[in-house]
This record gives structure tokens, C-alpha cells and sequence, in this order.
């Protein structure tokens, strides 16, 4: 009895949280532009999710949105012109290289080059420098620690 109310409970949470609107199309081929659309634009709800992917209502007012765009005869380049016009760049998955974004999009490449450039140069340096000679009495302590009679260098 317990089970089939765990099963129950969670089918109708898997239920609520599901996108009641489903938008019929006329032509697979203005589904597919749909779907790369929604696919292209960000949640502004949701943490690094799509339009497509995200449950929040807000994503499903936008989804709402572009469909009535798409049945109005807009093209993709009209609906993303109006998303970025409403709502900034930051709908765009991919925003297009500015001034503004240049430490976005090769940021990550100067960082790691800087990094790797340091690591072979600290590298370089180490092997490179002499090891430091011990002084007698530190040669006697180390003899003493590993228990030897004669230590060499």
C-alpha cells in the first residue's frame, strides 16, 4: 500500500512540474525552428538552462511569445532581435563577439596560457638551480635521523 502511494505521489509531482502548453504546428519544420530557437535563448529564471529545457513560468510566457511570433510569420532573426532588444544580450547563449565581450570569449584562453607559461618557466627554474650543500652540522643530525654512520651529500 505504501508503494502505490510513494508511485502516486510521485507520478503527479512529475505531472506538475511538466509544461502544459503544447504547440501544434502545421509544418515539422517550423517545430524544428521552434525548437532551435527556445534552444538558442537563455532561461532568465534559471540557472544555465534554455528556454526549451527550463520549467519556469517565465520560460513558458517566452515560449508562448516566440510561438505567437512564429504563427505571426516573423523570421528566427526578427524573434532573437526582439528577445535581445526586451531582455539584453544576456538571453543569448552565445553572445557575438564585442568589445564588451572579449574577456568572455577568450578570457579562458589568455587565463590558461598565462598559467601554462608560468608552470614551465617554475619548472625551468628548478631545474636549473643547484641543491643546497649541507652544512657539517646538518649532515650529522641527518646521519643521526636515518641512522647511518657516514652520509654523503
Amino acid at each position: 500500500m505504501r508503494w502505490l502511494l510513494v508511485l502516486t505521489l510521485t507520478c503527479s509531482f512529475a505531472a506538475a512540474a511538466a509544461d502544459p502548453a503544447v504547440f501544434e504546428f502545421s509544418d515539422p519544420t517550423l517545430a524544428q525552428r521552434f525548437q532551435e530557437i527556445t534552444g538558442e535563448l537563455r532561461c532568465l529564471v534559471c540557472q544555465n538552462q534554455s528556454l526549451a529545457d527550463s520549467h519556469a513560468e517565465l520560460a513558458g510566457d517566452l515560449r508562448r511569445e516566440i510561438f505567437a511570433m512564429m504563427q505571426a510569420g516573423r523570421t528566427d532573426r526578427e524573434i532573437i532581435d526582439f528577445m535581445v532588444k526586451r531582455y539584453g544580450e544576456f538571453v543569448l547563449y552565445r553572445p557575438p563577439i564585442t568589445l564588451k565581450t572579449l574577456a568572455l570569449w577568450f578570457g579562458p584562453a589568455v587565463i590558461l596560457c598565462v598559467g601554462i607559461l608560468f608552470l614551465w618557466r617554475t619548472v625551468r627554474r628548478r631545474r636549473r638551480s643547484e641543491p643546497v650543500a649541507l652544512a657539517p652540522a646538518e649532515r650529522e643530525r641527518v646521519a643521526r635521523l636515518l641512522g647511518t654512520k657516514d652520509f654523503r651529500r
